[in-house]
């Protein structure tokens, strides 16, 4: 025969049930009031902006929509920028990604000296990329830098030039220091990915013949693909997101050659148009890209598909 709860059991698992929520709901506010405050406001305020005649002296001076788009879309310097932004994304991608993962499988496999390794290996990751930036130039700079009389001494460049002087050259020294200082952290993010498989995946592998070759194609790639997914959104983010790094090295130049478009943003706020609206508009169109890049990359990778099955 069930047994049946009294009116007075009920109120008091009621009383129970009221705390526990309450007790939840203290842990998770500090969490939803920092994305509110960080996140979701300021989302709405640069959507406000963006649709605002809002200069960055005289403040919002009543609406101005579409003509901030208009006269984003209309302009030159945005064609410029996205294809040097995309340009360089898919360069420093393709060079920083295989990197990482050869660096992780290395250090997985290696034995003597691991700490030690992984420790050098890590360590430029604790230099801000701003601090990276001013690093670099110091040692791409034709007075004091080593690497221009290197250079001039192979032949491939002219005494007393700047690798930074032109737009090659200023693309390939900024994606050397984007490897240097981002290789060691997407290096211990994979490594990560590489510990959680099972070791049992690998010795049946082991048993039925596998090589070396054929275990990475067979068992490590497939099963690192969420971490490589991951990895590889953040590269990709981070990359059509680039400010500090050209800000600092190159400051666009040369002749706008190297221009990104968060750099854009930049001169339409605080630069040349001195037009918060303008840039307000710009900023929703990189978030909006940004979430279609991001869905296209999931979708490219199969992530979503295994996790709907």
């Amino acid at each position: 025969m069930p047994h049946t709860l009294t009116a007075a059991q009920e109120r008091r698992m009621r009383r129970v049930k009221r705390r526990e929520n309450l007790r939840a709901g203290a842990y998770v506010a500090p969490t939803v009031v920092m994305l509110v405050l960080f996140f979701i406001v300021p989302i709405v305020l640069v959507v406000i902006m963006s649709v605002s005649r809002w200069t960055l002296l005289g403040g919002n001076m009543g609406t101005a929509f579409p003509d901030n788009f208009v006269k984003v879309l209309r302009d030159p310097m945005l064609v410029q920028s996205t294809v040097f932004t995309l340009k360089y994304t898919v360069v420093t991608t393709i060079i920083l990604m295989p990197i990482a993962l050869g660096l992780a499988l290395l250090i997985q496999e290696a034995r003597r000296w691991n700490a030690v390794v992984r420790t050098a290996i890590l360590l430029p990751a604790a230099l801000g990329i701003a601090s990276a930036s001013l690093l670099f130039y110091a040692i791409y700079s034709p007075q004091v830098g080593p690497v221009t009389d290197i250079l001039a001494a192979l032949g491939l460049a002219e005494a007393g030039s700047s690798v930074l002087g032109t737009p090659t050259g200023a693309l390939i020294a900024t994606v050397v220091l984007v490897v240097w200082r981002f290789a060691g952290y997407y290096m211990i993010l994979t490594m990560v990915g590489v510990q959680a498989i099972p070791t049992e995946v690998y010795e049946a592998a082991k048993i039925d013949g596998a090589g070396r070759w054929r275990t990475f194609t067979d068992v490590t790639f497939p099963l690192l693909k969420p971490t490589i997914a991951m990895t590889t959104i953040m590269s990709v983010t981070g990359s059509l997101l680039a400010f500090d790094q050209f800000f600092i090295l190159t400051k666009g130049g040369p002749n706008n050659s190297t221009m990104t478009v968060v750099q854009l943003i930049y001169k339409y706020a605080f630069e040349t148009k001195r037009d918060l609206g303008m840039a307000a508009a710009l900023s929703v169109l990189v978030l909006i890209a940004l979430v279609v890049v991001n869905a296209i990359q999931l979708r490219a990778m199969g992530v979503t598909d295994s996790e709907e099955k």
